[in-house]
């Protein structure tokens, strides 16, 4: 694990972007996994401006979100699909169907999961799985556990999550209690990992995530085990370490 810390939330969206930006440069078919929520929103603007500029196409790039809500199809205002669209999608050139957000609709949940999962592994795997992290750890909607999961699946959401994301609906009661999310092993697989965090309500997580032991409890943890992953900071989220 390698760690760049600069001192605001916007040098470290310029940072994020510029790996995002290099590696879609040396690899013009990337497959790229996206995170949601609000830390890479910055990012995504900057990737928006660079391909407005003229430097960076996405019409080879394929991307794979990492969750979804479970009941929320991709019209609905609080999905991570419409999310995707709106903050990034709709504004560069990458195909429609070259974007791949978890289904969280239909009667089998966890058959969406195992799809996603096939989808995944027949594109060849991920190159560079960008990334958050929760206040409680979570990476995707991996939450806090007994047991890392190793693919893609259906998880419940703890309290904490719900209460993190009530901002984005109209009550916590709106917030759904289960999410189709990208498993730890799934991210672990990707050949790059970038986790992005910034904010002092973030310190305490990520303090967990490098000096902590490697627990399903904070599950971001488990990154300390994968060979090429590059955490960015501003100084509030690093301000524990």
């Amino acid at each position: 694990m390698q760690f760049h810390i600069v001192k605001t939330p916007e040098l470290a969206a310029v940072a994020a972007s510029t790996i995002i930006a290099a590696a879609i440069l040396e690899k013009p078919g990337l497959v790229l996994g996206l995170p949601t929520g609000s830390s890479p929103v910055g990012t995504y603007r900057e990737l928006i401006r660079m391909h407005r500029e003229g430097l960076l196409d996405f019409s080879g790039v394929s991307t794979y979100n990492l969750d979804e809500y479970v009941g929320l199809d991709g019209t609905h205002p609080q999905s991570y699909r419409r999310f995707m669209d709106e903050n990034l999608f709709e504004h560069v050139n990458i195909p429609r169907e070259n974007t791949h957000v978890p289904l969280g609709t239909g009667p089998d949940p966890e058959g969406n999961a195992r799809d996603y999962e096939a989808a995944i592994a027949s594109a060849g795997g991920i190159d560079l799985q960008f990334m958050g992290i929760g206040r409680n750890g979570h990476i995707g909607f991996n939450e806090p556990s007994d047991a890392f999961a190793d693919a893609t699946a259906v998880i419940a959401l703890t309290p904490s999550t719900v209460e993190a994301n009530k901002r984005y609906f109209a009550s916590a009661g709106d917030v759904p209690r289960t999410a189709v999310s990208m498993g730890v092993g799934t991210i672990l697989r990707a050949r790059r990992a970038l986790l992005l965090a910034t904010g002092a309500d973030k310190a305490e997580a990520v303090r967990g995530m490098v000096r902590g032991p490697i627990t399903p409890m904070l599950p971001a943890s488990a990154l300390r085990l994968h060979q090429n992953c590059l955490v960015i900071l501003d100084e509030a989220a690093a301000a524990l370490l």
